[in-house]
């Protein structure tokens, strides 16, 4: 069994304003709630024990049980400096976005232009109101009752992006999401909360970004849950770009009804010890998924995937490609499993996991998994590590092209087939941006 950890071992400081956060005499669902996610994670406490845990057996959290985080006081975002507010501002200036600051929503930072289609508001301004039926959606996609990691987010929901797409509605400029860690406090952890509702036959894309400033230690815990309305389209791309010596850990959720067609795109940069969980499950028929991830690290970072995608429904497609470039001693890990469930019949699955190694010192660790019920279906898979083909250098550098420049010809190529599958141009050259910025420093 895994060693339980409880806030008298970690977030100690955090869970004492938690306390006093919510009022003894409870009263409202959103206050409830906290307090069952709370009561959770204390059952729950850290998976830091990793002997006998599948879920949690390449990936050591120790480093983050030894820490006592506390919440981050407010920063006082005119700090931020013009050029970092430019670089983070990804794509056109009228994008649509909700800007973050340590956990904190900076409505003076954000901008909503197109309030006929959308609902983008900070979590925090509809609590209240009753009209938005946000009870009835979070914390109703992803489930907080044997995720530690989960149940902490929730317990410490205060703000976070919502967003509402209207039926039969086309949002034509993209949604940014933004989340800076400005790191002025060492030792800190923000909860940032995410939902996302594609209405029927909708129309959408959807940029998630975490930024990390300085280079203290710090914690990001985030949920995203995200619904995909009958016959609608949300394109999700999220941007892991925090600090070298940062924590981060996710679980995003994604329910998808039927008819309706869901993609994304998971960029891994930064970061010292990254844990992604993403889950999908298919609630409706006939629908059609891209499951799409890019992760480059280098140095000591540790980056590792869980993906699991529910295939619950009948007549339904997935497809998954990740990829990873890693130098230094760098490490990954990729766990993709797909499910199919009794009765789900002609389901189309195919998962590939992909490593280029730069350095004799790296290592990827990769599972892929099948639990298949039912036989009407067509299934598959694929796994690969290997270093850059000696055949291939050869033939650049016989054509007078450098060892170096023709070692980053093949990487880049390497890594293309994640960037040039972005239908946006917009986003495309923004990612491939960022992309190419890190490769260079990859040995």
């Amino acid at each position: 069994m895994p060693k339980l950890v409880t806030e008298k071992d970690v977030f100690s400081k955090a869970f004492i304003t938690l306390e006093q956060d919510i009022p003894t005499g409870i009263t409202t669902w959103l206050e409830k709630l906290k307090r069952d996610a709370a009561d959770h994670f204390k059952q729950l406490g850290l998976p830091i024990q990793r002997r006998g845990n599948e879920e949690w057996k390449y990936t050591d959290l120790s480093p983050i049980a030894k820490i006592a985080f506390s919440p981050i006081e407010k920063f006082d975002s005119k700090k931020l400096k013009q050029e970092v507010l430019d670089y983070i501002l990804l794509g056109n200036p009228s994008w649509n976005r909700l800007l973050f600051v340590d956990g904190n929503f900076e409505p003076d930072l954000s901008f909503v232009n197109d309030t006929d289609n959308i609902i983008l508001k900070n979590i925090q301004d509809v609590v209240a109101d009753k009209s938005y039926k946000l009870e009835q959606h979070l914390s109703k996609y992803k489930d907080y009752s044997n995720n530690a990691f989960v149940a902490l987010n929730t317990a410490f929901i205060k703000d976070g992006a919502f967003i509402q797409i209207a039926d039969n509605r086309l949002v034509k400029e993209p949604i940014h999401i933004i989340y800076i860690t400005t790191a002025s406090q060492p030792e800190t952890a923000s909860y940032p909360r995410t939902l996302i509702l594609g209405g029927k036959g909708s129309q959408a894309e959807i940029i998630e970004s975490y930024w990390g400033l300085d280079n203290e230690a710090y914690l990001t815990n985030a949920v995203t849950e995200i619904f995909v309305g009958q016959a609608a389209s949300i394109k999700y791309y999220k941007l892991e770009l925090q600090n070298e010596n940062a924590f981060h850990i996710s679980n995003t959720q994604v329910v998808q009804d039927s008819d309706s067609y869901f993609s994304s795109v998971n960029i891994d940069i930064g970061g010292k010890l990254v844990r992604n969980n993403i889950d999908f499950l298919t609630a409706g028929e006939n629908t059609n998924s891209l499951f799409n991830g890019l992760y480059l690290i280098n140095a000591t970072q540790h980056v590792d995937n869980q993906v699991i995608l529910d295939h619950a429904k009948p007549y339904t497609t997935s497809r998954e490609l990740y990829k990873g470039v890693l130098g230094g001693k760098s490490r990954s890990v990729f766990h993709g499993s797909i499910i199919v469930r009794p009765g789900a019949v002609k389901v189309n699955a195919m998962q590939v996991d992909k490593n280029l190694l730069l350095s004799d010192k790296a290592e990827a660790d990769t599972k892929p998994a099948f639990w298949i019920y039912c036989d009407d279906v067509k299934c598959g898979h694929g796994a690969a590590c290997g270093q850059i083909d000696d055949q291939a250098l050869f033939y650049l550098r016989s054509r007078g092209i450098d060892e170096e420049t023709a070692r980053n010809f093949l990487t880049r190529g390497f890594v293309n087939e994640i960037i040039d599958g972005i239908d946006n141009e917009d986003i495309r050259i923004e990612i491939s941006s960022i992309v190419q910025a890190k490769l260079e420093n990859i040995r």
